[in-house]
């Protein structure tokens, strides 16, 4: 038995198929874009980093260039430098009191 089922195992992973079963291999739809052809394509629009907001290419390079010419990093909230503080000290504690 389990020879049998090696062997269909096998000729159905090479696209071997009997006149009982279906084929498991399949083409991709006629209107799929190929991955080569993606690859080169290229993207004209983007999104900010900073609010996601839509950009163009060249709004996009404009505030990349902005924002690593910048002196400052960006400013964080009190309440989220306050709140990674504290999963700082509750990391801490886990150590000393694993429960």
């Amino acid at each position: 038995m389990k020879k049998k089922l090696l062997i269909v195992g096998i000729s159905a992973s090479l696209g071997v198929v009997s006149p009982g079963m279906q084929a498991s291999i399949a083409l991709p739809p006629p209107e799929d874009i190929p991955e080569e052809i993606l690859r080169t394509e290229i993207i004209l629009e983007a999104r900010s980093p900073i609010d996601g907001q839509p950009l163009t290419a060249a709004e996009y390079a404009q505030l990349k260039a902005e924002l690593e010419q910048s002196a400052f990093p960006p400013q964080v909230s009190s309440n989220i430098r306050q709140l990674i503080f504290l999963l700082n000290v509750r990391k801490l504690l886990k150590i000393i009191i694993p429960f």
